[in-house]
């Protein structure tokens, strides 16, 4: 399946029998019996890499903040632009990098985000990833980033978001609140994509994306 050009592959995935080794050695010591602990990671290995291996191998989701200290998730209203419903909707929680992107931004200058990931279906019937990252344009020049932390959570309440045929969104949703099992600081330069992340004109997304909720990313270029 052929996707539009702005949708970034993910990185090559170093899954070495070390690395993958060293990934469970950290999951069974700091994760799987956790109680929202924090994870003191001394690998190499970059971070984004390991936060990857538990989403596609552990029944885990991945929650961004700048808030270093929840306690616990909470079904909330959601305030994305394709989500409009008037009914009590449920907390947004996420299965790939755009955790890390979402935790790392400054709100002084970020006021529009816009991003998404979807599995797509590749040569031989291969799942790939593919992302696509933007802000608000106006705050790019003041490299609106921070530290922040992800919150990793049991993926058992979630539910999947629907999508596109063909494509597999990597958005949950938990109806009930839920507890993190740990969580992990990050920082800018742990992002793959931070050079990457692209700008638009918040009044034309939202403009666009009234006109057509379904014509994700709504470009306005």
């Amino acid at each position: 399946m052929n996707l539009p050009s702005y949708f970034l592959k993910s990185p090559e995935i170093d899954d070495s029998p070390e690395v993958i080794s060293s990934f469970e050695r950290l999951f069974t010591e700091q994760v799987s019996d956790a109680n929202g602990s924090h994870i003191d990671y001394s690998l190499s290995t970059p971070k984004w890499l390991f936060l990857n291996y538990l989403c596609d191998t552990k029944e885990v989701v991945m929650h961004g903040s700048g808030d270093p200290a929840i306690a616990e998730f909470e079904p909330r209203q959601s305030n994305d632009v394709v989500d409009r419903s008037s009914a009590s909707r449920l907390r947004r929680l996420r299965r790939h990098m755009g955790f890390l992107l979402r935790h790392t931004r400054a709100d002084r200058y970020v006021r529009s985000l816009n991003n998404a990931c979807v599995k797509a279906v590749v040569a031989e019937g291969e799942v790939e990833s593919f992302y696509y990252f933007s802000i608000n344009d106006d705050a790019l020049p003041h490299e609106p980033w921070r530290i922040g932390t992800v919150y990793v959570l049991p993926k058992a309440t979630c539910q999947g978001e629907p999508t596109k045929p063909g494509r597999k969104s990597a958005q949950w949703r938990s109806p009930v609140a839920v507890k993190p099992l740990a969580k992990i600081s990050i920082s800018p330069e742990h992002f793959p994509f931070l050079d990457q992340i692209r700008g638009h004109d918040m009044e034309t997304v939202m403009r666009r994306s009234e006109e057509n909720p379904n014509g994700f990313p709504w470009l306005d270029d």
